[in-house]
């Protein structure tokens, strides 16, 4: 006894060979999906990795920034890997250069330092 209750043997054998060989219109669309994925996702992802490095190549002492961790502070000293960043009066941290996520315009941190508080 086979195991013909898998797959039926007349139609194992009536398969068409055109179906088995695919052609050009077969490759079509895998091609395309391919090239909606590298337009949707590839392409933006490479723009902001350069904006980025842009970003961290053109820090300088005196600018304001916000880290990834949500930190707004002014940069007090820049280094190779590095960042002193200034959140409060006397009070400096150092960061991953990376960790710059972005700057902000002028002003933001002392703004920020002046709010009162909420009760």
């Amino acid at each position: 006894m086979t195991m013909s209750f898998f797959i039926a043997d007349a139609l194992a054998e009536a398969a068409p060979a055109a179906a088995q060989e695919p052609g050009a219109a077969g490759l079509i669309l895998p091609m395309a999906v391919l090239a909606v994925f590298f337009l949707l996702f590839v392409l933006p992802q490479n723009r902001r990795q350069r904006e980025h490095k842009k970003l961290l190549q053109s820090l300088v002492k005196g600018v304001e920034v916000v880290t990834t961790g949500g930190v707004l502070g002014r940069v007090v000293e820049v280094d190779d890997n590095f960042v002193t960043l200034e959140v409060a009066e006397n009070v400096q941290i150092c960061v991953q250069r990376n960790a710059v996520a972005s700057l902000m315009p002028k002003g933001t941190y002392k703004a920020a330092k002046r709010k009162p508080e909420s009760k």
